[in-house]
């Protein structure tokens, strides 16, 4: 009778290593088989989820803000003058840069203007296309998602990964190259 008991207890350590080792298997092959479908389905998702976040935001806030195909939402307060800002300009902002709940990151009044020329890259790709839309002296709100920011891993500072942020910015000059 002990021979049975201690035989029933080997089978089933036995097929329970086995068939852990056949559910370890099955997960390594399902981490395998991530398509790219797969990558971009998961990215409009979250792309869908941010637009919705800010949609609900835009209303409950009462702004009167515009889309670009990209993404980016866009309220220009006051138009400034002469001609819109164009890739190889050197433009230099006063800005304000916040999480939507409204925490405070960075401010050029305690950094400074930000000063970079337009189509170079080193900035937001958002902040890019939202001064392609104004004039020396223009005023604007951006909001940017995500994939428009720092994107999935944020900025290693005050912004987190996944984070839509709101830009108000002010061009206090565009020089014209």
């Amino acid at each position: 009778m002990n021979y049975n008991k201690y035989s029933l207890v080997f089978i089933c350590t036995i097929l329970m290593f086995v068939v852990g080792c056949k559910m370890q298997s099955s997960e390594k092959q399902q981490k395998r088989n991530i398509t790219s479908e797969d990558l971009i389905s998961a990215n409009r998702y979250l792309v869908e989820k941010d637009a919705a976040i800010i949609k609900e935001y835009i209303e409950r806030n009462e702004l009167q803000m515009k889309e670009t195909k990209t993404g980016l939402w866009y309220q220009i307060i006051e138009k400034g003058e002469g001609a819109l800002a164009k890739k190889g300009d050197v433009v230099k902002i006063a800005y304000d840069v916040s999480l939507l709940d409204g925490e405070m990151c960075y401010s050029s009044d305690s950094l400074g203007l930000k000063s970079f020329l337009i189509g170079q890259g080193g900035v937001e790709s958002g902040l890019e296309e939202g001064i392609l839309l104004l004039r020396k002296g223009s005023k604007a709100t951006f909001i940017m998602p995500p994939h428009r920011a720092y994107g999935l891993v944020g900025d290693d500072d005050k912004i987190p990964g996944r984070s839509i942020l709101v830009y108000t910015v002010e061009v206090k000059e565009l020089e014209k190259k």
